[in-house]
């Protein structure tokens, strides 16, 4: 489980295909997330849960690494199929159950990829048409992994409001129309969704 509250921005240094052939293998060049990390933990890439499968610690004047496992269904369902060596990612380790949650809670299952329309600082996006009940003005997204509150939700995607500090510290400043995002819905609103549908279908059969 993660927050959506960005904690570094890493660097794409090396992709590789996997041994047994399923996807490919991904280093990340890091610093901040790395601390107090362990083999088996979970990360956040771009909003999508990975896990730390080898790694080496940073040292004083040079940041460390870590590699995660990207399936082949991994690829198929995240905007990282599209990322080559040199390219920077929002990092977030899992949270801690003493931890502040500043944002909401992000499980890093990415449900869709979106398409960037408009750049910030009114970030627009849009998702695919089964996403739109999900997404309700005031409500929380997450865009690679970033948490977000929807300021309007359009025909076919939402618009945000991306504050300069935001923009800085994750990848959302540079995202231009055309690009892809990945994203991540309120999975309450998925558990509300699913209780409401069993209580009309018992109350229809009654």
């Amino acid at each position: 489980m993660f927050t959506g509250i960005v904690e570094e921005l890493g660097r794409v240094e090396a992709i590789a295909p996997r041994i047994d052939g399923d996807g490919l293998r991904l280093r990340i060049g890091a610093r901040t997330v790395l601390d107090d990390v362990q083999l088996g933990d979970s990360i956040a890439v771009n909003g999508c849960c990975l896990t730390v499968v080898s790694m080496e610690a940073p040292a004083a004047d040079t940041a460390g690494w870590w590699e995660a496992d990207l399936s082949d269904e991994t690829l198929a369902r995240t905007s990282l199929r599209g990322v080559a060596t040199g390219s920077l990612v929002n990092l977030e380790r899992s949270v801690r159950m003493a931890d502040r949650l500043g944002g909401h809670l992000v499980q890093g299952h990415v449900d869709a990829v979106g398409e960037v329309v408009q750049p910030v600082p009114d970030l627009q996006v849009r998702v695919p048409g089964h996403l739109m009940r999900y997404i309700v003005e005031k409500g929380s997204i997450t865009v690679d992994g970033v948490s977000l509150t929807v300021v309007q939700p359009l025909d076919d995607g939402f618009t945000v409001a991306i504050i300069p500090h935001t923009a800085a510290v994750t990848t959302l400043g540079t995202k231009q129309p055309g690009d892809p995002v990945n994203i991540e819905v309120d999975v309450m609103a998925k558990y509300v969704e699913r209780l409401v549908a069993a209580a009309l279908e018992r109350s229809v059969a009654q």
